[in-house]
């Protein structure tokens, strides 16, 4: 049996670190309108929470930006939750409005890669998806 015709889209994304920093200590009570409960828990335990946090952010603007919608209207920050595996290896849980237009555009998978490094965090998305109408990705 072929394989099926498989898209790839990349999203990437690069944020400040010190951006994040000044949202975690100014804006405290807000943090959970961007980061999951989870996602919030994995970086306090961190010695660099802010790098973790900055991360997270350009994660969720890479897989955005992969998936072809930005933040639109009935989006949250939460739609897009970064996760890890048994092994440390970060991947990409998405719920709501995102994982709806996910399955509409036929995304199987995402892959993702995280890093962050003097000052600055940036992550690149990879989604797999499987042959998506035209029309879905124009939108």
């Amino acid at each position: 049996m072929p394989e099926p015709d498989l898209r790839i889209r990349v999203g990437v994304d690069i944020v400040g670190v010190e951006r994040i920093a000044r949202l975690a200590s100014e804006h405290l009570a807000r943090l959970d309108t961007v980061f999951t409960a989870a996602e919030l828990e994995y970086c306090s335990r961190k010695r660099r929470r802010d790098d973790h946090l900055a991360a997270r952010f350009a994660a969720k603007e890479a897989v955005l930006k992969a998936v072809g919608t930005g933040l639109r209207k009935r989006m949250q920050w939460t739609d897009v939750e970064v996760v890890r595996d048994a092994s440390g290896r970060p991947g990409v849980r998405l719920h709501g409005e995102v994982a709806a237009i996910a399955r509409r555009k036929g995304v199987a998978r995402i892959e993702l890669s995280l890093s962050h490094s003097a000052g600055l965090a940036m992550a690149g998305a990879i989604a797999i998806c499987s042959e998506p109408s035209d029309r879905e990705w124009a939108a």
